[in-house]
C-alpha cells in the first residue's frame, strides 16, 4: 500500500511514528530566537523616550555603541610585560606597566610580549620528565655539547643562556625574527663553537671559562645586532667543561702528568731563582777584586817606573855618587832583616867589640833543668 500525506505523515494525523507514537522530546528544548528578538524589542522601547524608535533613541543608541566601542581600547600591561601599540598593523609606541588605552580595533592594536622577562636556553642539554623521580632530569645532547678546539681535541660543553627583550628593542623583537627562541640558540651555538675552535683545550678545562663566556656574549650580542632582533644577551654561563666521556681517564692521567711537569719546573725555578743571585754575587766579587788588583799593580807599575826615572836623571847628574847610594841602600834593605852588624873597619878600631847577643838574637823559651849546661855553652 502506497504512502500517503494524510496531514501526519505516513503514520497518519498527530505526532505519530511508525510504531504509533510519534517523537518526543526528552531534553530541554532550544530557545526561540523570535521570542527573545521580539522580549529584546519590547525592553528596548521602554528605556527609548516616547517608547518606540524616534530620532533621540537612535542617537542614543549609537552614543552607547560608540562609548562601548571606545571602551575596547583600555587594555592592561602586566609588571614583566611591555604593551606594543600597531596602528594599522604599523607599529607606532610601546606602552609600559600599568592601565593603558589605544584606540580601538581595527584603527590599533596591542601586543603584549613578556619584554621585561628574562628568558634561559640550554645548549648541550635538555630537561625530561622523569617519572620514576617524579620530576625532571638532565639528559645531554652530545650533537650539541661535542665541539672541536683550536689544538684538534674534543671537549663537552653544556651551557646556558639568559636573555630578554632589549629596551626598545620590542618592535625589532616582534617582527623581524620570526623564532626568536630558536635564533638565539643557534645563534649560541655557532658562537660557542667558534669561540672553542679559537682556544685551546687545557685554558677552557681550567682559568679560562669567564673569558670563553664573556667572548661567547659578545659574539651573540653582535651577531644579534646584525639582524635587527631586538634581543639582548644577559649572561653567559658554562655549566660543564669535560673531554668526552669515553677519554676522560686517559685524559685525567694526562692532566696528572701535567700538574707534575708544572710542580718540577716550579720546584726548578725556585733553585734557580736562589743559586744564581748568588753566582752573580759572587762573579761581581770577583770581577771588583779583579779591578782592584789591576790597579794597585798599574799604580805599582807607574810609581816604580817614576821612582826608576828620577834615579836614572840622578844617575846621569853623578853616576858614582848614584850608583854608590843604590849599593848602600840595595844593601841595607838587604841586610836590614839580618841579625848580622857591619862596622867600619878604618874608623871602628877603637871600638870595643861588644855584641849584645842576648838582644840581637830572639828569646827563647826557658830549657828544662836537663839541659842548663848546653844553653850556657850556646849563650857563649
Amino acid at each position: 500500500m502506497p504512502w500517503k500525506n494524510q496531514g501526519g505523515g505516513p503514520w497518519g494525523s498527530g505526532p505519530k511514528g511508525p510504531w504509533g507514537s510519534g517523537p518526543q522530546s526528552a531534553g530541554p528544548r532550544p530557545p526561540d530566537l523570535e521570542d527573545l528578538l521580539r522580549r529584546g524589542q519590547d525592553r528596548l522601547q521602554q528605556w527609548l523616550p516616547g517608547g518606540h524608535f524616534s530620532g533621540m533613541g537612535i542617537a542614543l543608541v549609537l552614543v552607547a555603541a560608540l562609548a562601548i566601542w571606545f571602551a575596547t581600547g583600555i587594555f592592561r600591561v602586566q609588571s614583566e610585560e611591555l604593551g606594543v601599540v600597531l596602528r594599522f598593523g604599523k607599529y607606532v609606541r610601546d606602552a609600559q606597566p600599568g592601565l593603558r588605552y589605544h584606540l580601538p580595533y581595527p584603527i590599533e592594536t596591542v601586543l603584549l610580549p613578556k619584554a621585561l622577562r628574562v628568558n634561559t636556553i640550554s645548549i648541550g642539554m635538555t630537561l625530561i620528565d622523569d617519572p620514576a623521580r617524579r620530576g625532571r632530569t638532565m639528559r645531554d645532547v652530545p650533537e650539541e655539547s661535542l665541539m672541536l678546539t683550536g689544538d684538534e681535541n674534543i671537549v663537552d660543553v653544556d651551557f646556558t643562556v639568559l636573555w630578554r627583550i632589549k629596551p626598545g628593542g620590542a618592535g625589532a623583537y616582534l617582527f623581524n625574527i620570526q623564532n626568536p627562541e630558536g635564533t638565539v640558540k643557534a645563534v649560541a651555538e655557532s658562537a660557542m663553537r667558534e669561540v672553542i675552535g679559537r682556544s685551546q683545550i687545557q685554558p677552557i678545562l681550567t682559568g679560562a671559562r669567564n673569558v670563553t663566556e664573556q667572548n661567547v656574549q659578545e659574539l651573540m650580542q653582535k651577531t644579534l645586532d646584525s639582524y635587527s632582533a631586538g634581543i639582548q644577551i644577559a649572561q653567559v654561563q658554562m655549566q660543564k667543561v669535560d673531554p668526552p666521556a669515553q677519554v676522560i681517564d686517559a685524559f685525567r692521567d694526562v692532566q696528572a702528568a701535567r700538574s707534575d711537569l708544572e710542580r718540577k719546573q716550579n720546584e726548578a725555578q725556585t733553585y734557580a731563582n736562589r743559586i744564581v743571585p748568588e753566582a752573580r754575587g759572587r762573579s761581581a766579587q770577583i770581577l771588583q777584586a779583579a779591578e782592584g788588583y789591576k790597579e794597585q799593580a798599574v799604580a805599582e807599575a807607574k810609581g816604580q817606573s817614576a821612582r826608576f826615572l828620577k834615579v836614572y836623571d840622578e844617575y846621569k847628574k853623578a853616576p858614582e855618587v848614584t850608583r854608590e847610594r843604590i849599593y848602600l841602600e840595595t844593601m841595607e834593605r838587604v841586610l836590614g832583616s839580618s841579625e848580622k852588624l857591619v862596622y867600619d873597619g878604618g874608623q871602628g878600631q877603637n871600638i870595643v867589640p861588644y855584641l849584645p847577643l842576648g838582644e840581637l838574637t830572639p828569646r827563647r823559651p826557658p830549657a828544662p833543668p836537663a839541659t842548663t849546661g848546653q844553653q850556657q855553652g850556646a849563650t857563649r
